[in-house]
């Protein structure tokens, strides 16, 4: 890590410790609660410390201002970029100087990253910590595709409980995990709402970090999460090189056979990754919603399939993709939508529909 990489890492840190001894005060009094004292937190965060993956979601076919796409970088490369070297994101369109994620970031790590001559490739990586481990990341809000970093990267890391945009009080590193783990028992108490998953009990939740060591080597492509605003927020604070830092690149199926598929596969073959496709998500334009991301949803639904999917009735990843591709190249053909960015936006809450209410890809001819 640079200088600004570790002073970041290091004011996460110190805040943590700040609240962790009444964060274990929490988890205990909840175990408690549940007749499970005997369970050893330490142990806990033990297994999250030596199995839990952070996942890095991406959309491998979009375009990067130099006019390749996220997948051709990363080929050519071998490294992941953040969206301050890119000037993508599938979030906020704000990582620039004076921007909201720029203060954000200002907030978060203490005006580490704005200190003279920190530059852009210092900058954090934005991914999720998949201790559930589903097939599409922890984060599938952010790509339909994700890497899967190796264990020791989390050592890298701070984390926030919920993304960063939101000012998150909850946030830590990975030997200090407390304040990370609390709200996670405190959603299993309350809701039994865990990172996306329903019926999740304290003792099923005690159960899924203490089998972490099993879980976290099993590769079970149905099994979505689906969570789009329940993560926990990973923050590296290095370069992600690939062929060092990554192990897998879980992709769409949508992509099986595309160009943008084959160079996945090259990625992995250069790099020594595995390839794996997790189960997808595809969604009959006459399904789309209304009232989840706003009404615009079903008629760029229809405007898609109308355009790129040829009138299949069909949306899916890749689908997406060649729009989010003519947008770029062509933003004039979308004048009659609306601005680039909000044509961007809606594309983005397109994809949100499509993981949130997608049945499994299968190839529509």
């Amino acid at each position: 890590m640079t200088e600004a990489q570790a002073r970041a890492v290091q004011y996460v840190r110190t805040d943590a410790l700040e609240v962790q001894c009444l964060s274990r005060s929490v988890i205990d009094r909840i175990l408690a609660g549940d007749g499970l004292n005997a369970i050893d937190v330490d142990s806990l965060i033990d297994n999250i410390r030596r199995f839990a993956r952070v996942t890095v979601n991406f959309h491998p076919d979009r375009l990067l201002i130099t006019g390749r796409s996220v997948v051709e970088g990363l080929l050519q490369d071998g490294v992941y970029r953040g969206q301050f070297e890119t000037s993508i994101s599938n979030g906020s369109r704000t990582a620039f100087a004076g921007g909201d994620r720029d203060r954000w970031e200002e907030h978060l790590f203490g005006k580490s990253y704005q200190s003279p001559g920190v530059t852009n490739e210092e900058r954090p990586k934005y991914g999720g910590l998949n201790l559930m481990n589903y097939a599409d990341g922890a984060s599938p809000r952010f790509g339909s595709c994700h890497l899967v970093l190796r264990p020791y990267v989390s050592e890298r890391c701070t984390f926030t409980f919920g993304d960063s945009f939101t000012g998150p009080e909850r946030k830590g590193t990975i030997d200090v995990f407390s304040p990370l783990l609390a709200p996670l028992f405190e959603a299993a108490v309350s809701t039994q709402e865990v990172l996306g998953s329903d019926h999740i009990s304290v003792a099923l939740l005690v159960e899924l970090l203490q089998k972490l060591s099993s879980r976290s080597n099993e590769f079970i492509p149905e099994a979505l999460g689906r969570s789009l605003d329940d993560y926990i927020e990973a923050q590296v604070h290095a370069v992600v090189d690939l062929a060092n830092d990554a192990e897998a690149i879980i992709a769409d199926p949508s992509f099986r056979g595309t160009p943008t598929g084959n160079l996945l596969k090259e990625i992995c073959h250069k790099y020594g990754l595995r390839l794996g496709w997790h189960a997808g998500f595809q969604m009959e334009v006459g399904s789309v919603p209304s009232d989840f991301r706003g009404p615009a949803m079903q008629p760029l639904a229809l405007r898609i399939d109308q355009r790129f999917g040829n009138e299949k009735g069909w949306i899916n990843a890749a689908v997406l993709g060649l729009a989010a591709a003519s947008l770029h190249d062509h933003p004039e053909e979308w004048e009659d939508w609306g601005s680039y960015d909000e044509t961007l936006q809606h594309i983005k809450q397109l994809w949100h529909v499509l993981v949130r209410f997608g049945s499994p890809f299968n190839c529509v001819t």
